[in-house]
């Protein structure tokens, strides 16, 4: 992986909320992570209770927008190897600016052959901790371009988000009904070849394009969490026992269910 980070790259992310890092996996991982997330989403989707998908109903608009398989380093050893990379949290944690990095969760996004656009949608709202330092990956499996459901962002709305978003449905523009003032932001795209990394801000906006061909889209992502971060209320991705187990302030530092891949400290 190409993990050295430039402070022209470092200052772009903290100012516009996102960046694209081309060229971030060699030829061998881009193949290794294809594998992973194609063999670990086929097992998900051909088991006899899925969970963590959306696909319960394939024929749904959501289900449309993508395959959606969460957690995947949960039941696939390569996935987890994959994701449990110290380096990755370092890349994260050195954008972000903070000491640390834990999982939130892993996730296989796939935009399907004509699939549905993707909503203008906030992240960090949706999870059991508020931060305006959250930051997820998001790699292209395949080049994602234009055409086939690139992602699109619009610049520095990370300053002045809040702990609010709209669900990712039919409404393209839904977002610009809770953020008004960000309608004047010109959005930017942000096509990438396979084996490009896109890093954005849990409170930078960004949606994709509808996929107009005939091929899937595939990426891989994971959302990171600052170490230290604490819990909000909101259950998200958090198992029943461990979710009621917890109170408003609590520090998420579970490494079962959030684990530690970086640390200043003992790097």
């Amino acid at each position: 992986m190409n993990t050295q980070l430039t402070a022209d790259q470092i200052a772009f992310y903290q100012e516009n909320g996102y960046i694209v890092l081309e060229n971030f996996l060699t030829p061998d991982e881009l193949e290794r992570w294809r594998w992973a997330t194609d063999e670990s989403v086929a097992q998900r989707l051909e088991a006899v209770n899925p969970g963590l998908t959306n696909q319960s109903n394939p024929d749904a608009y959501f289900a449309q927008v993508f395959t959606q398989c969460l957690k995947l380093a949960d039941t696939h050893a390569g996935m987890r190897e994959i994701m449990f990379d110290p380096e990755l949290g370092k890349v994260a944690a050195t954008l972000a600016g903070v000491e640390g990095i834990r999982i939130w969760h892993d996730q296989a996004l796939i935009k399907p052959p004509y699939g549905n656009p993707t909503a203008w949608h906030l992240d960090n709202p949706y999870w059991s901790f508020s931060s305006r330092d959250s930051i997820s990956i998001w790699v292209a499996l395949d080049d994602a371009t234009l055409s086939n459901g690139c992602l699109y962002y619009a610049p520095g709305t990370q300053k002045t988000a809040r702990d609010e978003t709209v669900d990712i449905g039919k409404q393209l523009g839904g977002l610009f009904s809770v953020y008004p003032e960000w309608r004047a932001i010109d959005p930017v795209a942000g096509p990438c070849p396979a084996g490009s990394a896109v890093f954005h801000n849990g409170l930078t906006a960004h949606g994709a394009g509808a996929n107009m061909t005939n091929k899937p889209r595939r990426a891989m992502t994971c959302a990171y969490m600052p170490d230290g971060s604490t819990f909000n209320g909101t259950k998200n991705i958090l198992p029943k026992d461990y979710f009621e187990s917890l109170t408003i302030g609590d520090a998420l530092n579970d490494n079962t269910m959030n684990p530690l891949i970086w640390s200043r400290k003992s790097s």
